[in-house]
């Protein structure tokens, strides 16, 4: 048994039909060039047919929104899926399948994750391999994004040469002498309360500062975002497009202009949404807010959930990509020095007080036309080798993340070897047009690229 946190009750409590609480993720795996025919019927096969149970997080079932309590009783033909799609099916129909899939809710009373996979995709380019994909969706609730990406990793192989006989579900099967290091340490209500009782005098000394900072500064209120296009009620319709770019280029933008990796993907995202939103008429005069996870997680656990927000000004306002780049850089910055000053309790407690009035409209839409941030934008870091499924290449993976009322887009962008690919979810009834973002972003990282040449050049300071 494993007492839900505070967040992770949030998660469920939240959660609507047309606001599902799961995250997702989709991988494009290409078959061995030596594989027979039926490789993918195989993998199917050995999964439907094994006996093996699941192991921890895939285990667990929520019993009466309080605590986590190990299944006994499952039943793989609840979670498993396999897909055939025409032949040969172009990754647009492919991310059309996605796209449904992402906005059905997960059934409560098993543990909250499905596993799809889908046969029939065409291969990236002539002479390239057959592919096959692998969609799993699992309740926000029981895993973050850090986690969700280290169980990725534990169910795949560095080599292309081992067989896996388990199914995905029973990967810790694989890795027993971790299992202790992932599986979090049970605490009582008692020790949880006093973490709680600790965090007061903190977070009342950080929410009196916030209140004497001055207007001009990097610091973002919950009350700055503006109303947008991007604030309006949600359907349970979902459009999932993706994209992947070379990470080489995040990081030449960045060396030259002395900033972060994340500093240029925020500012790419940033350039992107003032391109999109000036082509459909609807670019607010004040600049858009990000709310941009921030990972707290030490430990090697694989549950549950240990980020803070960090409220992260835009600039789309701004004409200018490198007033945007400086903007954005500036804004980050005041957001993790202030979260680095406190504990994982205490920014939990900072967020929830600080928030409090947009958690409120989440579960009430009490405030339909204000919003503490516009969207959510993600970085979750990846695996930096190659992996495999019984021979079987990942050629790249998808981050699918979740949508709130009033929230119609999502940005998450995950790491893999040299990569970085984008997953954004919309909701497709609110936001018209949305797959011309992805050219916008390769768009505006070529600006930045080209400003950067520029400055080699000495053509530009």
């Amino acid at each position: 048994m494993r007492l839900l946190s505070l967040v992770d009750l949030l998660f469920l409590l939240v959660e609507k039909r047309k606001q599902p609480m799961h995250v997702g993720g989709l991988f494009l795996f290409e078959v061995p060039k030596d594989a027979q025919e039926d490789f993918v019927l195989s993998l199917v096969q050995q999964m439907q047919n094994s006996t093996v149970p699941p192991t921890f997080p895939f285990n667990q079932v929520l019993h009466n929104l309080t605590y986590w309590k190990n299944d006994d009783e499952f039943d793989v033909e609840h979670h498993f899926r396999h897909i055939a799609l025409p032949k040969p099916a172009r990754v647009r129909e492919l991310l059309s399948y996605i796209s449904k899939e992402h906005g059905r809710l997960l059934d409560r009373a098993r543990p909250l994750w499905e596993c799809h996979i889908i046969e029939g995709i065409e291969p990236e380019s002539d002479g390239r391999p057959k592919r096959f994909g692998l969609y799993f969706k699992i309740h926000h609730s029981l895993v973050d994004g850090i986690a969700a990406m280290r169980l990725v990793q534990k169910s795949l192989s560095q080599s292309p040469n081992e067989t896996i006989t388990l199914p995905l579900w029973a990967l810790m099967m694989r890795h027993r002498h971790q299992i202790e290091s992932v599986i979090p340490k049970e605490r009582g209500i008692g020790s949880i309360i006093k973490d709680q009782l600790q965090t007061a005098k903190p977070v009342m000394g950080e929410l009196l500062s916030a209140l004497k900072i001055d207007k001009d500064s990097s610091y973002v209120r919950t009350t700055q975002a503006p109303p947008s296009i991007l604030n309006q009620s949600i359907s349970s319709s979902r459009r999932f497009i993706a994209d992947s770019y070379d990470i080489a280029r995040f990081k030449r933008v960045a060396d030259n202009l002395g900033v972060s990796i994340n500093d240029v993907v925020l500012t790419v995202c940033s350039g992107a949404l003032r391109r999109y939103l000036l082509s459909i008429n609807e670019l607010p005069k004040d600049p858009l807010i990000a709310w941009v996870p921030y990972s707290m997680r030490k430990d090697e656990t694989v549950a549950g959930n240990q980020f803070a927000f960090i409220l992260c000004n835009l600039g789309t306002h701004l004409a200018s990509p490198l007033e945007r780049l400086k903007l954005v850089h500036n804004s980050m910055n005041d957001g993790k020095k202030r979260f680095g000053r406190m504990s994982q309790a205490e920014v939990i407690n900072y967020s929830l007080v600080a928030y409090s009035w947009e958690f409120v409209n989440i579960f009430t839409n009490a405030y339909p036309k204000k919003h503490a941030f516009n969207l959510i934008i993600s970085n979750v870091p990846g695996s930096q080798k190659k992996l495999y499924w019984n021979g079987a290449e990942l050629r790249a993976l998808y981050p699918a993340s979740i949508l709130f009322n009033g929230q119609a887009m999502n940005i998450t962008l995950a790491s893999y070897l040299d990569r970085i690919e984008f997953g954004i979810v919309a909701c497709s009834k609110t936001l018209p047009k949305i797959q011309s973002l992805l050219k916008m972003l390769e768009d505006e990282l070529g600006q930045l690229e080209t400003i950067c040449t520029e400055r080699e050049l000495g053509i530009r300071e």
